[in-house]
C-alpha cells in the first residue's frame, strides 16, 4: 500500500507514518525510508536525483529502475530508492520536497514487513530459546528412554545450556567417564573412515583439533576452546543449545558466524547409534569443517540468505543445507570425499556414500549420484532416519559456493543483508518493518 506525498500534505504523512508503530507494537521498524519517483527517459536524467541525495547529505542503501507501462515516446521510468533516514527530521522532509518539486510523482511506500530475525548477535538468545525439542524431551524409542540417570543427566545439561547468553564465557561441562567412554566408541570407530573418504579440509583440521582443543578418544573437547580455535581461523564461534531448533533459527545464527551447538551425548548402550544431533555430530560432523575458511563462508553466506524471507524460501534453502553442509560431497583427483557433517559424523553413512565398492555401510544398496544444483536440491526429499538416497557431488568445495550464491542471487529475498563482525550486526538495504518476536 502507498501513498502519493504531496508538498503540503509532507509533514502530515510523516507524523502518521511514524505513529504506526504505536499502533502496532508488535511491529519494529529499521531507520531507511522507501519510495519511488518517476523521471524523463533522457541521459542523465538521473543525475540531479542524485545530486538531491548528495545536497542533503543522505546516503542510498538501493535504488532500482523499470520502464512505466507508458507508450509515449518519451515514457517515464520508475525509480525505486532506499536511504538512510525518516521523514519528520528537517533534512529528510527537505530532500522530499525538493524530489517532489523536480520529479513527475513520487510515492512514499510503507515499510515491507518481514519475519523476525535477528540485528544483533545477542538476539540470538531469543532464537536459542526456541527449541522445537528441548534435549529433555526424548521419544519412547530412543535408547536411554527408560534410563532415569541418563535423563536426569539430559536434564542437567539442557538448564545448562539454557542459562548461557551470548558474549558470556562457554560453560565447562564435567563429563562424565561413561560419557567419555561413549565419545572414544564412536572417535575410535570413525577416525580410520576419516582417513579414506572425508575430504582434504577436514582431515587438515583435525591434527589441530587433536592438538589445540584435546580431541581425542579419551577427551571430549570443550565449547571453550573450540568457539576460541574457530574464531581465531575462521570468526566461527559456538552457542549452546538445549536441542533442535527450527530450519530458520539455526541458519539466522550461520549469518552471525554463530553455530548452534548442543551439549548432550548419545546413550552407552548404544554408542554408534543417535537418533538425534549430539556432541559426537557437532563436534566430530560439524566442528573440523568450520575450521576452513571457504566452508565457513559457504555457511555465513547461506545464513545471510536467510534472513527476513518467507517461509517457503526457508524451505527451500534448508534442503539446499542439507545436502551441502550435512551431506555433500565433492571431487578429489576422481573420488568421492565428503564434506557434509551428517557422514562425517557417521562412520555407515560416510562409507556407504563415497566408497565405490560394495557392500558399504552394512548394505549392498548404492545410492544415485547427481551433480550440485542447488536449484534442483531445493526441490529433493530427504529422510532423517535412513542413509540418503541421493547424493550432490560439486566438482570443488570452491564450486559448491559459487553454485551455492547463484541461488541465493535468485531467491525472493526482501532485502540484501551484510554482517559487520565489528559492531555483530546486520544491516539491511531496504525499508522494512520486522515483526516482533516474544521471548520464549
Amino acid at each position: 500500500m502507498q501513498r502519493t506525498l504531496s508538498k503540503l500534505a509532507t509533514r502530515r504523512y510523516s507524523t502518521q507514518w511514524r505513529s504506526f508503530s504505536a499502533l502496532h507494537p508488535s511491529l519494529k521498524q529499521n531507520d531507511l525510508t522507501s519510495i519511488t519517483l518517476h523521471v524523463t527517459n533522457h541521459p542523465g536524467s538521473l543525475r540531479p536525483v542524485l545530486d538531491m541525495f548528495a545536497k542533503h547529505r543522505v546516503n542510498l542503501t538501493h535504488i532500482t529502475s523499470q520502464p512505466t507501462t507508458s507508450i509515449e515516446p518519451n515514457n517515464d521510468y520508475a525509480i525505486s530508492i532506499d536511504f538512510q533516514g525518516k521523514p519528520g527530521t528537517a533534512g529528510i522532509d527537505n530532500l522530499l520536497r525538493e524530489l517532489e518539486a523536480h520529479c513527475a510523482s513520487l510515492t512514499l511506500a510503507h515499510d515491507k514487513t518481514v519475519p523476525w530475525f535477528p540485528l544483533h548477535i545477542s538476539d540470538l538468545d531469543i532464537a536459542a530459546r526456541h527449541t522445537l525439542q528441548a534435549g529433555t524431551d526424548i521419544d519412547a524409542d530412543h535408547p536411554g528412554f527408560s534410563d532415569q540417570v541418563y535423563r536426569a543427566r539430559r536434564n542437567e545439561l539442557s538448564e545448562i545450556a539454557a542459562n548461557y547468553r551470548q558474549g558470556q564465557p562457554l560453560p565447562h561441562i564435567h563429563y562424565s567417564e561413561l560419557e567419555t567412554q561413549t565419545w572414544g566408541a564412536v572417535y575410535n570407530r570413525i577416525k580410520d573412515t576419516w582417513a579414506q573418504f572425508a575430504c582434504d579440509e577436514f582431515n587438515n583440521a583435525l591434527p589441530m583439533l587433536e592438538r589445540e582443543c584435546g580431541y581425542s578418544p579419551t577427551n571430549i573437547p570443550q565449547a571453550h576452546d573450540i568457539s576460541t580455535f574457530l574464531k581465531a581461523r575462521t570468526g566461527f564461534v559456538i552457542h549452546p543449545v538445549t536441542g533442535y531448533l527450527s530450519p530458520r533459527d539455526f541458519l539466522n545464527g550461520l549469518a552471525f558466524r554463530v553455530f548452534f551447538c548442543t551439549q548432550y551425548i548419545r546413550h552407552h548402550s548404544q554408542p554408534l547409534y543417535t537418533p538425534e544431533p549430539d556432541i559426537c555430530h557437532e563436534l566430530m560432523g560439524h566442528v573440523p569443517m568450520f575450521a576452513d575458511q571457504d566452508f565457513a563462508d559457504f555457511s555465513h553466506e547461506i545464513g545471510l540468505a536467510s534472513l527476513g524471507v518467507s517461509d517457503d524460501e526457508i524451505e527451500r534453502l534448508a534442503a539446499c543445507y542439507i545436502f551441502s553442509v550435512e551431506f555433500g560431497i565433492y571431487l578429489q583427483n576422481g573420488q568421492k570425499k565428503a564434506f557434509g557433517a551428517g557422514m562425517l559424523s557417521s562412520f555407515g553413512e560416510l562409507e556407504y556414500a563415497c566408497s565405490p565398492v560394495r557392500p558399504a555401510g552394512g548394505t549392498m544398496d548404492m545410492p544415485e549420484y547427481r551433480p550440485w544444483d542447488p536449484f534442483h536440491a531445493c526441490k529433493q526429499k530427504y529422510p532423517v532416519t535412513t542413509y540418503q538416497p541421493v547424493y550432490y557431488v560439486a566438482e570443488s568445495l570452491s564450486q559448491a559456493k559459487d553454485k551455492m550464491r547463484e541461488f541465493t542471487r535468485e531467491m525472493k529475498k526482501p532485502f540484501h543483508a551484510t554482517y559487520n563482525p565489528a559492531t555483530q550486526t546486520i544491516a539491511v538495504d531496504r525499508a522494512i518493518t520486522i515483526r516482533e518476536r516474544c521471548a520464549k
